[in-house]
């Protein structure tokens, strides 16, 4: 009884610690990822773009683009190409972008609003983008 007793006040020190607690096991996907908007100074973004990055917190291989819409980003993105997903956004725009795992904006799957960006689920792939 002592050691679960021990156990008990340990991981209670470290939610108190960390300040959050864990999410329970096997809780349903949400259909839309939300966006943690994050600090920009994580994320290497022009100014005045729409940028994708094929891994976590703005790292790996950017893409980018300055116009406010496109309807196939494997026109010219190299990890879209070799078939990557996305695995963090960053909008520099002065609009909100809605993104699409389809060409053509089809499949809606997320936004995110100007000036923010962040970490997405990872799974799927940007292959058109908007102004909302």
């Amino acid at each position: 009884m002592r050691r679960i007793h021990s156990l008990a006040v340990a991981a209670a020190a470290l939610v108190t610690a960390f300040g959050a607690v864990p999410a329970a096991a096997g809780a349903p996907a949400a259909a839309e990822a939300p966006t943690v908007v994050s600090s920009r100074a994580a994320y290497n973004c022009t100014p005045g773009y729409f940028c994708i990055y094929s891994d976590w917190n703005g790292g790996g291989t950017r893409c980018q683009w300055s116009q406010p819409s496109m309807a196939n980003t494997a026109d010219n993105c190299s990890f879209i190409q070799r078939g990557q997903n996305v695995r963090s956004v960053w909008n520099g725009t002065g609009h909100r972008v809605q993104y699409y795992t389809q060409t053509n904006h089809h499949a809606r799957v997320g936004s995110t609003p100007a000036g923010a960006g962040g970490n997405l689920q990872g799974s799927y792939q940007i292959r058109s983008f908007k102004p909302q």
